[in-house]
């Protein structure tokens, strides 16, 4: 009962913390950052699996399902010990500044809770960018061919760092193409570095 009513507690500071502007801030920040460090792998994991003559789409999804662990788990962890130290490194200041002990209070409640929002934020952000350009590969055999697959990959990892592009313009108040643009292209010279590698 107790765990039950301090899960509910934390999910309502994390409610009441999505309405602030900072905390947002900061977790669009390791979102996108994250996405893109996602997006790129997958691009990476794509063109090198189709060049190295992987046979089939399965064993391609399995080592970007691998790679979607590895940069998830990092991600979160992370991003959990950073904004914990820094969090508690603001607590202390705060604690020395007014004299008290801030353990169990509203502060110290809001911190946890913004560290909850940080984590997944950049958590979520290289789950999306390695497994959606993976999908192709579950239909090789049936709709794709490995090449056609790969290159569909590849076009979807670009889309989504158009995406992460224009979002981005949203709250700098660039054009969004522009941005979606220069975020794409850096998926196009990953896809083009390992076409030319050796091997």
């Amino acid at each position: 009962m107790a765990s039950t009513l301090s899960i509910l507690s934390t999910l309502a500071v994390v409610r009441r913390l999505l309405g602030r502007e900072d905390i947002r801030a900061i977790s669009r920040r390791y979102f996108v950052s994250n996405g893109f460090d996602g997006t790129l792998t997958s691009i990476g994991v794509i063109v090198g699996a189709v060049l190295s003559g992987i046979p089939d789409g399965i064993t391609v999804v399995k080592i970007g399902l691998g790679a979607a662990v590895g940069l998830g788990t990092s991600a979160v962890w992370s991003v959990w010990e950073i904004e914990r130290a820094e969090t508690q490194a603001k607590i202390n200041r705060l604690e020395r500044a007014m004299l008290i002990d801030l353990d169990d209070t509203r502060v110290h409640h809001e911190q946890r809770g913004a560290r909850v929002v940080h984590a997944a934020a950049s958590g979520l952000g290289p789950l999306i960018g390695i497994l959606l350009p993976l999908v192709p590969f579950t239909l090789e055999g049936t709709l794709f061919t490995m090449a056609e697959a790969g290159v569909a990959g590849v076009a979807i990892g670009v889309g989504i760092l158009a995406v992460f592009g224009a979002y981005m313009s949203r709250i700098s108040g660039q054009r969004w193409y522009v941005s979606a643009l220069r975020m794409a292209l850096a998926g196009l010279v990953v896809a083009g570095i390992n076409l030319f590698l050796p091997g």
